[in-house]
């Protein structure tokens, strides 16, 4: 058993998140999100980076001629709002598809860190409360979708779009994937979604400080590829420190 009584920022819960993923015991629960993740994340990738590049040059020629001097400073940010955003959306589908995977993920992750069972009926609760879990999954997206679709046509206005809406859509991505993976140890003691997006309010900086790291992974190339089960691992430590008591 690990002693889990340190508290960490953010960022910190990520790290703890790779060390935890990569622990006897628990790196057999981390191999089907992954492989959900690989296949789905991995092939969304191999199909973006065939169009990047002239996707950003169609939407940078967009631009008024008086602001053309903004398209080199245009070209990184736009790189990787799309990137987050390609990630981000088939993440969330990979998330979809592995939740109940995750879910016992998490409850493995605290078991280790704790030394208490979470449920005393093992992978046979996980295969009953599928329905429960995915229907969790889907108020997450009810959630996401209406503010997703407003900042991407946010990012569609000229000009605006393309120097706020990358900004706004960072930090948002940061909050959202934040909601996404706490949400699986919060779920595995039943408590519900506006309570857990409650508790992550209190406690803001730690929140977003996971959110933007697990954004920023979410957009490296293979990296991305292996960040599901670290983040569902890292959030998991976050519960079981700073909010379980």
């Amino acid at each position: 058993m690990t002693n889990y009584t340190t508290s960490r920022s953010g960022f910190g819960y990520f790290f703890h998140g790779i060390e935890l993923a990569l622990s006897p015991g628990i790196r057999r629960f981390v191999i089907m999100p992954l492989m959900a993740n690989i296949i789905l994340v991995g092939g969304a990738l191999f199909y973006l980076f065939s169009h990047l590049d002239s996707w950003i040059t169609q939407w940078v020629g967009q631009l008024p001629e008086f602001l053309s001097w903004l398209s080199y400073l245009l070209w990184p940010l736009l790189v990787l709002t799309i990137l987050a955003t390609f990630s981000y959306f088939f993440s969330t589908l990979a998330n979809f598809i592995a939740a109940p995977f995750n879910g016992l993920l998490a409850e493995k992750v605290e078991e280790h860190l704790t030394g208490q069972k979470v449920n005393e009926d093992g992978i046979m609760s996980v295969v009953k409360d599928t329905p429960r879990i995915l229907a969790r999954e889907w108020r997450k997206l009810v959630y996401v979708l209406p503010k997703a679709i407003g900042l991407f046509l946010l990012l569609l206005i000229p000009a605006l779009g393309q120097t706020l809406g990358p900004v706004l859509w960072f930090i948002f991505t940061a909050w959202i994937l934040a909601i996404q993976y706490c949400d699986y140890p919060f779920d595995n003691h039943k408590v519900s979604f506006n309570d857990m997006r409650y508790s992550l309010k209190q406690k803001q900086g730690k929140a977003y400080g996971f959110g933007a790291l697990v954004s920023l992974f979410t957009t490296i190339p293979i990296l991305n590829l292996i960040v599901m089960p670290v983040a569902v691992c890292g959030a998991t430590s976050m519960w079981v420190n700073e909010f379980k008591k």
